[in-house]
């Protein structure tokens, strides 16, 4: 049982590096790198990486089936997936982040072993990333990750983690709550998207998330980072679809937002503590500097695969 990874990509190098080394140690068959800037020096570095395979997003390549390059960086990844998805040569494929992690409990091949033949999706639950200014910069740093929190069960946990900000969150999350998807192949009809599938034009029921495969997110674990992307989150990313979240930084001020940003990303010790007793927290360390000294270390040359065509796909991208 073989799988494999498909993201796009815009990260400085390190990041692409240990996206990949962290993913290669699990054992992932393929990683398909899809490079938004084509001209992105990170391709560079993972260019000649034993199981990856880097497609710069060049004009001729979004022209390659007689269309332009669409305008939602979304619609782009979901094209990028959906190529993958149709030429892949493996059991399953996923459609994750380069600043989302993988964290399985037992060996990913046996858990996809494992399901029912006719299941055409395993979804796996987002942990997002907590700040912890006490630790060494390890590329992507954390080592506690917050659970979803969404519905009225989890109102007296988001009171607790979020304090007055509580109302502008209420999945629990910064990002995405929906978690990211396994898609079996050779599913006929099937066009995985950035959440889940449809198939045949539906909306594949992709049912509960699996338990034994956490994904590590880390979208805001990093202040600078996060100030940095805070803008185009508000206006074209994933804060443009929580209103209350988005009308309130929009309108805060510098010291509006450090102060939310301390509350929600940085909770004290008691926080911690109501979060692992809810069963809400999950910890780890990833050591990724470690784990990209030993990919440098193992990996050798002209192993990439041609890059990726590609699929001819309908225009309804969700």
């Amino acid at each position: 049982m073989n799988w494999g990874i498909c993201t796009t990509v815009k990260a400085p190098a390190d990041q692409v590096l240990a996206f990949s080394a962290h993913h290669l140690g699990l054992g992932a068959a393929r990683i398909w790198l899809f490079f938004d800037d084509p001209d992105d020096p990170a391709a560079d570095a993972v260019a000649g990486l034993d199981r990856v395979t880097v497609t710069r997003c060049t004009d001729e390549y979004w022209h390659a089936e007689g269309r332009k390059r669409p305008d939602r960086h979304q619609n782009r990844q979901a094209r990028n997936m959906q190529a993958v998805y149709a030429q892949a040569a493996m059991s399953w494929v996923a459609h994750i982040d380069v600043d989302e992690f993988l964290a399985p409990d037992q060996p990913i091949a046996a858990v996809l072993a494992s399901l029912p033949p006719d299941q055409p999706m395993l979804r796996m639950a987002p942990w997002e990333a907590l700040h912890d200014p006490a630790l060494h910069d390890d590329i992507f740093t954390a080592r506690h990750f917050r659970a979803t929190m969404k519905g009225p069960k989890h109102q007296a946990a988001r009171d607790v983690a979020f304090g007055l900000y509580a109302p502008l969150l209420p999945d629990g999350v910064l990002s995405h709550a929906a978690g990211k998807c396994f898609f079996r192949s050779g599913v006929s009809r099937m066009e995985p998207r950035l959440h889940g599938a449809f198939r045949a034009g539906a909306r594949v029921d992709g049912g509960p998330f699996d338990p034994r495969i956490a994904l590590l997110h880390f979208h805001a674990e990093n202040p600078a980072r996060w100030q940095d992307r805070l803008q185009f989150r508000l206006s074209r990313g994933a804060y443009q679809y929580n209103p209350a979240l988005q009308a309130h930084l929009l309108a805060a001020s510098a010291d509006d937002i450090a102060a939310f940003y301390a509350r929600v990303q940085t909770p004290d010790a008691a926080a911690l503590a109501d979060l692992a007793k809810r069963n809400l927290l999950h910890t780890a360390n990833l050591d990724l500097r470690a784990q990209t000294v030993r990919l440098g270390q193992s990996s050798h040359p002209a192993r990439a695969s041609h890059p990726v065509r590609p699929a001819h796909f309908g225009d309804s991208i969700q």
